[in-house]
């Protein structure tokens, strides 16, 4: 249900939230910011108050490939010199966007009742609410509406940037911005932004909260493949590259399938023109999620994206947090933990989430692991590109098929090609069979998990009312 940035700061530590330093320099930490780095230039011509903000037109879901670049060893590639900025691409588009009226917002969301809250971070709370926009039924259209706290360690500027790239990229794994709220009342700036709402939170909720049941297997990889895809077309799938800079499973959200969408594109930034190999700017994102080289140099390149993108496929796998303070000595920090179970060795089925009892491809979750591993490499130039990431997941996926819904218990070989299988007719229809019921299976999941999710939400909205009412009843008259 949940939209963006949700929960910041649950991620292990109350110290792990977004951060920044003044200029690039060597960094075992990073530090909380207030705003996006003033280098941002891609938000500085945007009217500071009700500007019309520009959609963004079909843009192709595939990721194609950009314009010539010029490449560098380890560093993503460079953007083609005749690739325009993201102002220029926004000021290009046709249709504004919604603008809404405080007003409307308000009745969209009870007043910002706290009981519609789905959301809160370093931007402020994101409530559920309801609104009738064109085409829409009866019952109006269920938004999640972003509003900014003026005293919160984000601000104006942020907001202004993720209304531009929002109003730029259109993908199937990106979430869709429908509006903005700017205006001026007593008590000062106020600025909102709506987006559709995702029902199913974030992946953060499903890996992480014991109120949600255990996400089965091929439903996992399907939401890093979907990640995967949208991180793909940020970096390929435009005129200009895009470096997304805080990916995290609290960023994924799920919609009523499962799907994934990025979201939360506050600190995204164009990537390096012709002839560079990366942007240098002030260190930004999330305690455990930046790449190393990026912190210690303020070196920004799509192959910091990579990194951030193995951290959470960690995490995906193992079902833990980046760091955990309350672990064991040796299991505190995720990475360290699983560098010594390596894939292939007898000690790695410890490390895969116990909550799947078992119920995984060896072969795929190995697969993944060593995805992870190249992901994480202390070079950027060894990284592996987006491309291959996703071409790599989408082999990890076959085994799911192959075993026949991910039955692979630990230490139990997967049935692989070469034991059988002969590309006979016979064997490609029984292949599409497996196939479909593998589908048909994942599809029940996800209604089962969005069933379930919807009781942990109202045992939670519940939970609230009756505390409230115990205090109230409590407080003196």
């Amino acid at each position: 249900m949940g939209c963006l940035r949700l929960f910041r700061g649950r991620s292990g530590s109350k110290k792990q939230k977004r951060q920044e330093v003044s200029s690039p320099a060597p960094a075992t930490a990073l530090f909380p910011c207030s705003v996006v780095s003033a280098e941002a230039r891609s938000v500085a011509s945007l009217p500071a108050a009700s500007a019309s903000f520009a959609s963004s037109p079909s843009v192709s879901e595939a990721s194609g490939a950009r314009p010539a670049a010029s490449a560098s060893s380890g560093s993503g590639s460079g953007s083609a010199s005749s690739a325009r900025s993201i102002p220029e691409l926004y000021e290009a588009r046709g249709a504004p966007l919604h603008e809404f009226g405080l007003r409307e917002l308000r009745a969209a969301t009870r007043d910002f009742n706290p009981l519609l809250l789905v959301g809160e971070g370093g931007f402020g709370c994101v409530y559920r609410g309801v609104l009738r926009l064109p085409g829409a039924g009866a019952g109006g259209t269920p938004v999640a509406v972003k509003r900014l706290n003026p005293n919160g360690r984000q601000g104006h500027k942020e907001w202004l940037a993720e209304v531009h790239f929002l109003g730029v990229v259109e993908h199937r794994n990106l979430v869709k911005l429908i509006g903005y709220c700017a205006s001026e009342t007593d008590r000062g700036p106020q600025r909102l932004l709506v987006y559709e709402f995702m029902l199913n939170k974030t992946l953060d909720d499903h890996l992480f909260n014991r109120a949600y049941p255990a996400l089965p297997w091929d439903v996992r990889l399907q939401i890093a493949l979907g990640a995967a895809e949208g991180l793909l077309y940020l970096h390929e799938g435009l005129e200009l590259q895009i470096i997304y800079r805080d990916f995290k499973a609290s960023n994924v959200l799920l919609d009523e399938e499962f799907r994934p969408k990025l979201s939360d594109f506050g600190l995204a930034r164009e990537g390096p023109s012709e002839g560079q190999t990366h942007v240098s700017t002030a260190v930004m994102g999330t305690f455990g999620y930046a790449a190393p080289d990026y912190v210690q140099t303020g070196h920004l390149t799509t192959k910091s994206d990579v990194w951030s993108f193995g951290v959470v496929l960690y995490e995906i796998l193992t079902g833990r947090r980046v760091i955990e303070r309350g672990r064991p000595r040796g299991e505190k920090k995720l990475l360290d933990w699983v560098r010594r179970h390596p894939a292939g060795s007898d000690r790695f089925g410890d490390i895969v989430d116990a909550r799947l009892e078992g119920r995984y491809p060896a072969r795929g979750a190995g697969e993944v692991a060593a995805l992870a591993d190249g992901c994480l490499a202390k070079h950027a130039r060894d990284r592996p590109a987006m491309r291959e990431v996703v071409e790599r997941l989408r082999q990890a996926m076959r085994h799911v098929e192959m075993d026949g819904g991910a039955v692979g218990c630990r230490g139990s070989p997967p049935r692989l090609q070469e034991e059988g299988a002969t590309g006979t007719p016979e064997a490609e229809e029984e292949a599409r069979a497996v196939a479909a019921e593998a589908e048909a299976r994942a599809a029940r999941r996800m209604l089962h998990l969005a069933a379930l999710g919807g009781a942990a939400d109202a045992h939670a909205r519940r939970r609230l009312m009756l505390m409230r009412a115990a205090a109230a009843a409590a407080a003196p008259t």
